[in-house]
């Protein structure tokens, strides 16, 4: 999670945009933000890779991102050397000169990146604009940047995750960050592969894309130096869909700085009747949104024939249904009103799963596990398709804590149920002997359908009650009775001390 010292240091550059360079929308100050993130990430990835080539002897060769030599700038059709373009270069330099280099040569420099090729990148910076007017605006962000430890690749999450919330928390705009963490859990709960296709139909910052595709290199080294292997990984295993142009900027920005260049990432609304996604993924990974109402005339037919609703986490269920071929698997996070609604849409989605498909597991999350942000309860739904159904039994957990506080400042405590909830997911016939009494059991189907497809973890819960026994009230008076004849004489004598001395009154 994000320190104090980089809460303070962010406080400070979101200050300086509000009252210094005049940007008053969360969003823009995070995109804003965003570029300079990506520059200086750019910057030192390659300084990183330098440092290796220089200790292996090997020369410096440009690539798609790290680059040597001039670059010519589409927009002056001037030749402007690399090293201009470069953080540590450029971060001196006076602010006039400096605000003169990133507006006319870094920014459309990296607008340009992948060599005008057609990429996710290209496709969303495509239309992105440099806002921050004033020299000595940028000269002190970059200076507050610069002073980030900006090494470690999640510190972009980190900071997503902390700027989302001060929006949250001013009322502007309702997206949240999935916390890294709990995206983590998920991805190594259904531990992608190479055969893999895998999709997030409301990516955001595409986190569930870039954990997933780390998941994938750091388990399949070798197999990735197979060239259609790694065909497929860059090419066609990672999908992302969002409706926010700012966000997709944003997650193609992160995709590209985790080294995933050509993912199939869209501008769609992934519930419209432009959605056509049928059968074709094999494992999806989504946050989806919550407590939203479309109209009918605006959803795609196919959903509302699996579950006529508006609401939109509903309706995400059904998309992911429809949207996974046969064998396909998913883990999906999902308010509570999921689980124990009462509605038509309600039951029919959770029929839907139980009885036409296979459903594994539903991990029950704390309320705190979204703080700052939200104080929803939520669970995480983990299902795969079959067409014909195959539930048996169904495991519950129930999550009391995540490794962090579970209020809005979400410091790091030592309980932690996630390590536990891995182990037993993926060992999951040791689990049909504990008793509903434990954190975790397993529930026939059949008592399932018996509680109307109710999926809440209290419902199959044990609670034993002790019967307490409590002594006669009479026994309590005893005691009060024998006093008496000590205490009356005790206080006839106060009493008349204070009678007799009128100054203690």
């Amino acid at each position: 999670m994000i320190t104090g010292q980089i809460k303070n240091q962010i406080d400070q550059i979101w200050d300086t945009f509000w009252e210094s360079a005049g940007i008053t929308n969360p969003m823009t100050v995070l995109e804003q933000m965003t570029y300079l993130f990506f520059i200086k990430m750019l910057d030192d990835a390659q300084t990183r890779r330098e440092a290796v080539d220089n200790s292996l002897d090997l020369p410096h060769a440009s690539d798609d991102t790290f680059c040597y030599g001039e670059w010519l700038n589409p927009e002056s059709n001037e030749k402007v050397p690399y090293d201009d373009l470069r953080w540590h270069r450029f971060k001196d330099l006076p602010p006039e000169q400096m605000y003169r280099n990133m507006q006319r040569n870094v920014f459309p420099f990296i607008k340009s990146l992948n060599r005008g090729e057609d990429s996710a990148y290209s496709r969303f910076m495509g239309n992105a604009n440099f806002l921050i007017a004033s020299p000595r605006a940028l000269a002190k962000i970059i200076d507050g940047i610069d002073k980030l430890e900006m090494t470690d690749r999640d510190t972009m999450g980190d900071v997503y995750e902390y700027i989302l919330g001060k929006m949250a928390a001013s009322g502007k705009n309702g997206q949240f960050r999935t916390p890294r963490h709990i995206i983590r859990m998920m991805v190594r709960l259904m531990r992608p592969t190479l055969s893999d296709t895998i999709c997030d139909p409301a990516m955001g910052s595409a986190g569930f894309i870039v954990e997933a595709a780390n998941y994938v290199k750091e388990n399949y080294r070798s197999e990735l130096m197979l060239a259609h292997n790694d065909n497929h990984f860059r090419n066609t295993m990672l999908h992302g869909f969002d409706t926010d142009q700012t966000m997709l900027r944003i997650g193609a920005m992160n995709l590209m700085l985790h080294d995933i260049n050509n993912p199939d990432v869209a501008f769609r609304d992934s519930l419209s009747t432009d959605n056509t996604d049928t059968d074709r993924y094999t494992l999806i990974l989504a946050n989806p949104p919550f407590a939203g109402n479309l109209d009918y005339e605006s959803v795609s037919k196919s959903l509302l024939a699996i579950a006529k609703t508006k609401k939109t986490e509903l309706l995400f269920l059904a998309l992911f249904l429809r949207s996974l071929a046969v064998g396909g698997r998913c883990a999906s996070i999902v308010p509570d009103g999921v689980l124990t609604g009462s509605s038509n849409a309600h039951k029919a989605i959770r029929q839907a799963i139980v009885d036409g498909n296979r459903l594994q597991a539903v991990i029950s999350m704390p309320s705190g596990v979204f703080k700052p942000y939200a104080g929803v309860s939520t669970a995480i739904l983990i299902f795969t398709k079959t067409n014909a159904g195959g539930t048996d039994r169904v495991w519950f957990y129930d999550m009391k804590a995540d490794g962090f506080s579970l209020d809005d400042k979400r410091n790091p405590v030592a309980d932690n149920d996630i390590p536990d909830i891995i182990s037993r997911f993926h060992n999951l016939d040791a689990e049909a002997d504990r008793a509903r009494t434990d954190q975790s059991f397993m529930v026939p189907v059949d008592e399932i359908r018996q509680h109307d497809y109710d999926l809440a973890f209290n419902t199959y819960k044990e609670t034993i009650r002790q019967q307490v026994q409590y002594e006669a009230p009479e026994l309590h008076l005893t005691p009060p009775t024998a006093l008496a004849p000590h205490i009356t004489p005790g206080l006839a004598e106060l009493q008349s001390m204070l009678t007799n001395n009128p100054a203690a009154n």
